[in-house]
């Protein structure tokens, strides 16, 4: 198979993606003075645009890609939930398994732009767990959505705003182990070790470090693997995939372990990348196995979209010419 191929097979996947939803608005203008009543700058707004955030910043890199995703979460049963659940179904993505809440609110992350430039983000959400009712609601949703779409892979997207709580994790990984179904995780410091067992283990170097403690400065092959080393003895899981910033990424399967260095680009915002990578590489592992090309084009999938400014789903199109360009045109996968 080559990456024509391989982009071609995306289309004939169906991904699961559990976790923190959320939505983005982006308020856009000038500031041409400063206010009387306080030493802040008054932006003169000119433009609002809602954007899907989080967990849901995954499917729709899925979508993307030509995958069909499916969104396991639950939002609040408010104005923000029906607009994230609309923008959803416009972009194709299966919105039947979210479970509404009158008991939380939907995260909304209202970032202020001047001249290419945050100034302001205000959050809208509460971070509690679920309580025992919400995930009874979440598993059995989750448990139907295994059941009747048998999905490639499953995506645990871990923003920390309290849907995935130790018990969903547990139930959903041990849901996916006795159905064969393949899973890989963004994890995020609260729940950092709680994802026993997973298939890909996806952090990012400086999540990593804080979650083991260490104090080591820089990158080397040999941290990379005593890193791996510690991840393992903790989670038991089959594959260490870590971002590494400007470094590129690693990955370790047990067996092979690589260190890839990054591509140069043009970094305006690292908001969503991380969305990106884990999409990317959860299609790739799906199709292919092949662990090494998983790394090589999540990571030119990370470094493309850190190229545009805010959070934005990769541009398959974009993503193929620079696959086709920076790795083995008959890559064997």
């Amino acid at each position: 198979m080559n990456i024509p191929q391989l982009f071609a097979e995306f289309r004939n996947l169906h991904v699961g993606v559990i976790g923190d939803v959320m939505l983005d608005t982006y308020m856009w203008g000038h500031v041409e003075r400063i206010s009387p009543e306080a030493p802040v700058p008054v932006v003169s707004v000119t433009g609002k645009e809602y954007r899907i955030g989080g967990a849901g910043n995954v499917a729709l890199n899925l979508a993307s890609l030509g995958a069909k995703a499916s969104i396991l979460s639950v939002t609040g049963k408010d104005e923000d939930g029906r607009q994230l659940r609309s923008m959803f179904e416009e972009k194709g993505i299966d919105t039947q398994f979210i479970c509404p809440s009158s008991d939380r609110i939907t995260t909304n992350k209202t970032r202020v732009i001047s001249r290419n430039q945050q100034m302001m983000r205000l959050d809208a959400e509460v971070t509690h767990d679920l309580n025992s009712e919400e995930e009874n609601q979440l598993l059995a949703s989750v448990v139907r959505f295994l059941d009747e779409v048998a999905p490639a892979i499953v995506i645990f997207e871990d923003y920390n705003k309290g849907v995935l709580t130790e018990r969903v994790i547990r139930e959903v990984l041990e849901l996916c182990r006795q159905r064969n179904i393949p899973t890989a995780v963004d994890p995020k410091r609260r729940h950092f070790f709680q994802y026993r067992g997973v298939d890909i283990f996806k952090p990012n170097l400086k999540e990593v470090k804080e979650g083991l403690n260490l104090i080591d400065e820089g990158v080397s092959p040999e941290l990379m693997d005593r890193i791996h080393a510690q991840l393992q003895e903790r989670l038991g899981h089959r594959i260490s995939f870590i971002t590494l910033s400007e470094h590129g990424a690693y990955y370790h399967n047990g067996v092979e372990h690589r260190l890839i260095p990054s591509h140069r680009r043009n970094i305006a915002d690292v908001s969503g990348a991380g969305d990106t990578v884990i999409a990317v590489a959860a299609l790739v592992y799906a199709v292919t196995r092949n662990v090494d090309l998983m790394a090589e084009m999540a990571n030119i999938a990370g470094g493309l979209v850190c190229e545009e400014v805010g959070t934005v789903a990769i541009n398959s199109e974009r993503l193929f010419q620079e696959c086709m360009l920076l790795l083995d045109k008959q890559a064997s996968v």
